[in-house]
């Protein structure tokens, strides 16, 4: 059963191609633009790769790397085929070529639109990379002098200071965790050590948080230590007072931000997307209409042109029966059935 079957006239395929050419160069227009967003997506995130625990969200630029390179190919690739559209001895010479396009196209095309989906499907995996990625930066912010964790406080105090965030979740996970070096305690003092003792750890964990937390909106100054102590600090309530540092928690914040950035990825993309497939439809229609004016003294007679010859399922088993049958050609004979084979043909003999 043919799909898409239109009727064309002389007029119609002058129109088809030449407003074909210009689609076409907008989608080559549409692929750069796919793969400078996979770029800078891409640089955004290894921005923050100190803070991430692991790189599968980075499948999102990969892929739109690759598509939008390959759109840009294809797109160029079908600009040159409507410039011979409306000849009659030169547009057959692509005839050869056009079977390979579309199963490229094909494949890329919807690559693309599985780099969509991926935009918005990867806020699980981003939000857990997050989760453990700035739990170890907390972790590991007092590190100063450690190879390899070197600048990791300054990563962590850039970060809350540029999102207006304060630790994982909030800021009572600066609470947990010793995040002032041995090195600027004094261990003479009776506090410190009290301090110490008392956490079955060793550790020197106190009720305070980095400068970076301090919310420089507020009116008051930056209550920085001693926060859940309302005696350390004049007119101060600490369960109903608002505190004067950043409420939201860093992860909360940054998924926001990657999420709304492949977001809007995602829509322009998809309209990338949109205007891919209406040129792989249109060269199709324009290739169907032109084989008719093949070998005719005059091309100007009416035709009819279709997106698919046969049905969907057996226009796909058509591209795939020439894999299929290379991957069983190459497929190694077991040597039982090698052994079968040879005593059937001993038998016959």
């Amino acid at each position: 059963m043919v799909v898409g079957k239109m009727k064309f006239t002389f007029q119609k395929r002058v129109k088809l191609a030449q407003g074909l050419w210009l689609l076409a160069w907008v989608s080559t227009l549409g692929g750069a633009v796919t793969f400078t967003l996979g770029c800078f997506l891409k640089t955004e995130l290894r921005r923050r790769g100190e803070v991430m625990d692991n790189t599968d969200i980075h499948c999102v630029p990969n892929t739109l790397l690759i598509v939008g390179l390959a759109s840009m190919g294809i797109n160029y690739f079908a600009s040159r085929i409507c410039q011979d559209a409306l000849d009659a001895g030169r547009f057959p010479q692509w005839k050869t070529f056009l079977k390979p396009y579309y199963g490229c196209s094909i494949f890329f095309t919807t690559l693309m639109l599985i780099s969509v989906i991926l935009s918005y499907a990867m806020m699980g995996s981003l939000e857990s990379s997050l989760k453990i990625g700035l739990k170890n930066g907390i972790r590991f912010y007092k590190d100063t002098d450690t190879p390899g964790r070197c600048y990791q406080k300054q990563t962590i105090d850039r970060l809350q200071m540029e999102f207006q965030c304060c630790g994982n979740s909030d800021y009572r996970d600066w609470f947990e965790v010793q995040w002032i070096s041995n090195r600027y305690l004094d261990f003479s003092s009776k506090e410190v050590k009290d301090r110490i003792k008392s956490n079955v750890d060793g550790r020197y964990l106190v009720d305070g948080v980095p400068f970076s937390c301090c919310n420089p909106s507020s009116p008051r100054p930056c209550i920085q230590y001693k926060i859940t102590n309302n005696s350390a600090h004049y007119n101060y309530e600490h369960e109903t007072d608002e505190l004067n540092l950043f409420n939201r928690g860093c992860r909360e914040a940054l998924v926001n931000y990657y999420m709304g950035l492949m977001n809007t990825i995602g829509a322009a993309v998809l309209s990338v997307f949109m205007i891919q497939s209406s040129v792989l439809a249109s060269v199709r229609l324009l290739q169907t209409s032109m084989e008719a004016v093949a070998g005719q003294e005059n091309v100007e007679i009416d035709t009819e042109g279709y997106l698919l010859e046969k049905g969907v399922k057996e226009t796909i088993m058509e591209y795939l029966d020439p894999l299929l049958k290379l991957l069983l050609l190459n497929q190694v004979t077991p040597p039982e059935a090698q052994a079968e084979a040879g005593a059937s043909g001993t038998t016959t003999s």
